[in-house]
């Protein structure tokens, strides 16, 4: 689709999932690509997957100081993509513990934030950040008012740093639901119940594979022309989810 020969590419969240499935994909059009994670087994893993033309490096992106070493190892790039996820803020609004959303916001969207505004002094002034973000930011699911304000944060945030920013490009790109490893915390049977509503009301009958999403990624960075977009990836969910 692009060729981004020997452009620097770190895709933050390159373990596992979307970000692998980016990693990957770039790999495959030419591209230098850096994953980084905090679980250095699943680096490893994901190594041998993308092979010996990928680098790992194994930082946890919520902490500052780890942060800053990791971008000073990795040095100049071309492009960052950010594909942490957080793992609270879901719930009926009614019961959501305020403490839930808060360390959904820090594992999240404060990541998301403080990687790139860091990234800036390695960052090609040609080149560009892809956040993902969730289609619950634009969704109308019950149970899901705290992930939509910590998605709608890192969203939020795309227009303005597209101008600020210029000519570096900034974009998002807002998955639904994606078979990754971020379903394991469900039981199996309860996962495929999941899974096959979600299949059941989306209008292409299936839920995404990371590979769907890493298309949707690759596609805004090799896009020259597109900057302060949010792409929507998700099946059409968005149309239905509130029926569900």
């Amino acid at each position: 689709m692009f060729n981004l020969e020997n452009e620097k590419v770190l895709v933050a969240g390159g373990s596992s999932g979307i970000g692998l499935a980016t990693a990957k994909l770039l790999s495959e059009v030419g591209a230098i690509v850096t994953i980084g994670g905090r679980d250095e087994r699943k680096l490893e893993q994901a190594h041998q997957v993308l092979g010996a033309n990928a680098n790992t490096i194994s930082f946890d992106a919520s902490d500052q100081s780890q942060r800053l070493a990791a971008l000073a190892k990795v040095g100049s790039i071309d492009h960052l993509v950010i594909a942490l996820s957080g793992g609270k803020g879901a719930g009926p609004f009614e019961k959501l513990p305020p403490s839930d959303l808060r360390t959904g916001f820090e594992a999240k969207f404060w990541t998301h934030f403080s990687l790139a505004q860091e990234s800036l002094s390695y960052l090609n002034e040609n080149g560009s950040i892809t956040f993902v973000s969730a289609i619950s930011a634009r969704a109308a699911n019950p149970g899901t008012a705290g992930l939509a304000a910590i998605n709608s944060a890192i969203e939020g945030m795309v227009k303005p740093l597209a101008v600020e920013l210029r000519p570096r490009r900034v974009n998002a790109v807002s998955p639904g639901v994606v078979d990754t490893p971020w379903w394991n915390w469900l039981a199996s049977e309860v996962k495929e119940e999941t899974f096959n509503r979600f299949a059941q009301a989306s209008p292409v009958g299936r839920v995404g594979q990371p590979e769907d999403i890493a298309q949707a990624i690759v596609f805004v960075i090799g896009n020259t022309f597109m900057t302060g977009c949010v792409i929507e990836c998700d099946g059409g969910l968005r149309l239905v989810g509130q029926q569900l």
